[in-house]
């Protein structure tokens, strides 16, 4: 498994903007082809909730940030993909030419990465909130989830970066209660 993360974020998969669908040493790989070397944000997101399940927080914030980045410079619209060029100072990610843009499930990627790296686990079974090992993306030292509905209750969840940690608590109760269980 460990080697397996160190080739999702070598520069031969990840240059900068996000996971390429083909590494750069690979013969068929094109940055502007579909599925040769091009950046999919879903695809992104999917690797990231799976570095999360293997409590690899670090690299799942920068996965995050490098698809933030991306998306700014697509005036924060995920386009379906986009080229897999390597990123440079200075220089935007490559538009793919008939890309959708804003494209669904790469909007709903934003929010996969933001799981996983928030450690988020809802279990609505138990009808608790589980949260391990919380890390908040890069630039970012507060997110609040608001009326967060578990089973019958709804609640704020704050996440708060204090020094090098992120504490996570229940601001307010909207209706009912739900357990929250933390681990650092």
């Amino acid at each position: 498994m460990i080697r397996l993360m160190g080739q999702l974020l070598s520069g031969h998969l990840h240059r900068g903007w996000g996971v390429r669908t083909l590494a750069v040493d690979e013969i068929p790989f094109n940055p502007m082809s579909c599925h040769n070397g091009s950046i999919w944000p879903h695809d992104t997101a999917i690797c990231a909730a799976g570095l999360a399940r293997y409590q690899e927080r670090t690299s799942v914030v920068k996965l995050m940030s490098s698809m933030f980045e991306a998306a700014v410079r697509f005036n924060m619209r995920l386009p379906e993909l986009f080229c897999g060029f390597t990123r440079a100072i200075g220089d935007a990610p490559i538009a793919y030419p008939v890309a959708c843009l804003p494209q669904a499930w790469s909007a709903g990627s934003a929010f996969m990465m933001l799981q996983a790296c928030l450690g988020i686990r809802i279990d609505g079974w138990k009808r608790e909130i589980n949260v391990e090992r919380p890390r908040l993306p890069i630039g970012i030292d507060n997110i609040v989830i608001r009326h967060l509905t578990v089973g019958e209750a709804k609640v704020d969840l704050n996440f708060q970066r204090v020094g090098d940690r992120v504490v996570c608590y229940l601001d307010d109760r909207h209706e009912g209660l739900v357990p929250l269980v933390v681990r650092s």
